[in-house]
């Protein structure tokens, strides 16, 4: 008799509806690899929520793990001393609207009030109707960029932010004690501690972003001058954006109508993630046709910005950390112009960003910190200094993954914000007879170039692949390179053991940031390597940075610093055996 895994025969006999038991006992017969995958281990509640495959077993997402985490969650939220209300969002994907409900579900049946959202909309979005609703939570039900196949939940606190510590510990322990399907409570969807939110928020969230403008005046009068191409990627970012554009006085939009309508399966792309050339295939063709001066593309759930812009008649793809250094020089240059720059006015990047957002910014006076990355960390810089007078001043906030925050209307990165900043930063350029392309090479010309690229070694799934992650970190952090492509390693950061130790002097001095899984290596050429990871999956990402501060010209200088990047990441692979 063959010996099934405990938890698959568990699910076959237990209280799982029969579609499901169906899908087991097909893919027992049919294609057991598969499904040991899927029983092998439990979906885990991260620091950064929930996210995984769908399909059947306690190691993907369905409405079972979907119920049990819920549940945790509500088993927290009981032992908060504050209100119990909940807001609920979702994006496009398939059965996200199905999974809204199965968590106000649960909420409810543990006695937990629960604003869910009419329709779909932004992650951002939930962030902000977090503290508009005075909730305790914000749920958002989304995979973000990930493929069609994924879902996921992510949870933000009552300050608007993702959790941080102690709420993502706290949760992730009473996820973990959910064992059984059993112990979860469950009210019918009429319950009457559901309530739908309409459409009226929009309204709300408009309001609230308008005075983030720097120059309404500006905006309003030649805001028509700027033809924009939009695309939403088949997500949220269409029930917000144009709306948003408009307001500002953008009103010449050009829409890519073959992903404008919200579409789970996401026909026209093969990765929704606007870091990828090909995902901005057809923005672009948009851009060249309509003669447009930009395209801008929200990933599903309208948290990031990819952007495009035409400079000397063609299109330039613009990445993550080039989009906000020019946000960063922007605002500070505007601020300084109004004279609005405040002396304790601050900006917030992380640890895998570009270092040209912390040398522009320490050009005009302003402080630059780095966090972990992931932007909730960003998030909690904003609450820890909201709670001091004497603290700084939040102004934005970056990340090299596109995503961006201007001010404190939101708790997350924000593509409707970031949409509006773009443009208006586009306009401005444009009223001065000059492209964001220019900019971004005039800054280079102060600063020096400084270039990055990011590397993913991913690993086939399963319970090895996983282990040899765990190989490959611990012998680096065993056994550091003194040499990476012929330059010394001057420094290293070791994030899990929160040290950092100089290798010229051998100097050991502690990390402030919060312990992580993540090793920094830098070298006496100024380039940086840091290698991170991934938390739920068997994937490490190498993130490489180089600078130079000299250069003939500006494409003689990006030529020379691709050349030194592809020596480094080809040199650390080889190192790292990735």
């Amino acid at each position: 008799m063959i010996s099934i895994n405990p938890k698959i025969q568990a699910w076959l006999e237990g209280p799982y509806d029969e579609k499901t038991k169906e899908e087991i006992r097909s893919l027992l017969k049919n294609n057991p690899k598969k499904l040991d995958d899927a029983f092998f281990a439990d979906l885990e509640f991260g620091t950064g929520g929930l996210r995984g495959l769908m399909g059947v077993g306690t190691n993907r997402f369905n409405v079972y793990t979907v119920r049990q985490t819920t549940q945790g969650l509500a088993n927290y939220l009981l032992k908060q001393k504050a209100p119990l209300r909940v807001v609920i969002g979702y994006d496009s994907r398939h059965n996200s609207r199905l999974f809204a409900e199965e968590t106000a579900r649960v909420l409810a049946g543990n006695g937990i009030s629960v604003l869910l959202l009419k329709e779909l909309r932004p992650t951002p979005y939930v962030s902000f109707a977090v503290r508009a609703k005075k909730c305790l939570c914000g749920i958002m039900i989304t995979a973000s960029h990930n493929p069609a196949e994924y879902n996921g939940y992510k949870v933000f606190w009552s300050d608007g932010a993702q959790v941080v510590p102690p709420h993502d510990t706290g949760i992730m322990n009473e996820v973990k004690s959910v064992k059984d399907i059993r112990q979860v409570k469950l009210s019918e969807l009429n319950s009457k501690l559901i309530e739908t939110v309409d459409e009226g928020l929009d309204q709300d969230y408009l309001d609230a972003i308008r005075p983030l403008e720097f120059f309404p005046e500006q905006n309003r009068t030649h805001g028509k001058k700027l033809k924009i191409c939009y695309t939403p990627l088949h997500g949220t970012g269409q029930t917000i954006v144009p709306k948003a554009l408009i307001d500002w006085g953008f009103s010449s939009i050009a829409y890519v109508e073959e992903q404008i309508k919200p579409d789970g399966s996401f026909p026209t792309v093969k990765f929704p993630n606007p870091e990828f050339k090909e995902t901005l295939t057809l923005g672009i063709a948009l851009l060249k046709k309509s003669g447009g001066d930009i395209l801008i593309a929200n990933d599903p759930d309208a948290d990031r910005t990819g952007l495009v812009v035409t400079h000397k008649g063609e299109p330039v793809i613009l990445n993550g950390n080039e989009i906000g250094a020019l946000c960063t020089h922007f605002i500070c240059e505007t601020l300084k112009k109004q004279h609005k720059l405040p002396k304790n006015g601050a900006f917030v990047t992380t640890i895998v960003s570009t270092e040209l957002i912390k040398a522009i910014a320490s050009t005009y006076g302003s402080l630059c910190i780095e966090v972990l990355t992931g932007f909730k960390y960003i998030g909690e810089k904003i609450h820890e200094w909201e709670q001091s007078p004497n603290s700084p001043q939040f102004l934005f906030g970056a990340e090299e993954s596109y995503g961006y925050l201007l001010g404190t209307v939101s708790r997350d990165k924000d593509a409707m914000i970031s949409s509006c900043l773009i443009s208006e930063m586009a306009l401005d350029a444009k009223l001065q007879n000059m492209t964001l392309v220019d900019r971004l090479h005039a800054l280079y010309k102060q600063h020096g170039l400084f270039r990055e690229r990011q590397y993913s070694a991913d690993f086939a799934s399963g319970k090895e692949e996983m282990k040899q992650v765990e190989t490959i970190m611990g012998n680096l952090r065993k056994n550091p390179p003194e040499q990476i492509a012929g330059q010394n390693v001057i420094l290293v950061e070791d994030y899990l053991t929160r040290t950092r130790k100089d290798l010229v002097t051998q100097k050991e001095t502690p990390l402030t940031l919060p312990k992580s899984n993540v090793l920094l290596f830098r070298l006496a050429d100024e380039s940086k390597l840091i290698l991170r990871p991934s938390g739920t999956e068997p994937k490490i990402k190498l993130y490489c940075s180089v600078r130079l501060k000299k250069f003939s010209s500006i494409e003689e200088g990006i030529t020379t610093c691709e050349k030194q990047l592809d020596t480094l990441i080809a040199s650390f692979k080889q190192i790292a055996g990735i």
